[in-house]
């Protein structure tokens, strides 16, 4: 649904922080980013990676690989219930292809957050700072979500990713 005129509400937000966070090398990021946390693949990858160098906790990794795409897939199935449409407000510019138009939660922003706290368990770091506001911020650079929809996808992936890193841990 096309919003004319002075954008409001999350639109205004959306707007203000694209015009704010925006620049050629953050749009070159968000973009790189964007295209690492496709369908989780990059999380993923990363996961499988270190059940191949890690090979005393291989099980462990595995398991938290496949907690990061059950995250995405969770979030998928939010966003078929939700049903909310992308942002789409001349004061927001599209940066980036998205593969569905459905926008509510962000399934980069679950995935990165799943596998942050995740791989955060098995990697002994707390790697939540360094992976999660990136990722969440680059969604709003290209103008494909909301800031509700990031902040959801965030608690998602937490709860996932916190659900399972307990179950990690409970499982010598």
């Amino acid at each position: 649904m096309l919003e004319k005129g002075t954008p409001a509400g999350e639109v205004a937000v959306l707007a203000k922080a694209q015009g704010f966070l925006k620049s050629e090398a953050s749009v070159k990021a968000a973009r790189g980013l964007s295209h690492f946390g496709e369908h989780a693949l990059g999380w993923f990858g990363l996961g499988v990676l270190g059940a191949v160098v890690d090979k005393k906790r291989r099980k462990d990794w595995l398991v938290a690989s496949a907690g990061v795409v059950g995250a995405h897939a969770a979030s998928i199935a939010v966003k078929r219930v939700v049903r909310r449409p992308r942002p789409d407000h001349p004061s927001v510019e599209v940066l980036v292809g998205t593969p569905s138009k459905l926008s509510f939660p962000s399934s980069h922003a679950t995935s990165t957050t799943a596998a942050a706290v995740l791989y955060s368990g098995l990697t002994g770091r707390n790697l939540v700072p360094a992976l999660v506001p990136p990722m969440l911020a680059s969604r709003l650079v290209l103008g494909v979500h909301y800031p509700t929809d990031v902040l959801a996808g965030a608690a998602l992936g937490g709860l996932v990713g916190g659900l399972i890193r307990r179950k990690l841990k409970k499982n010598p």
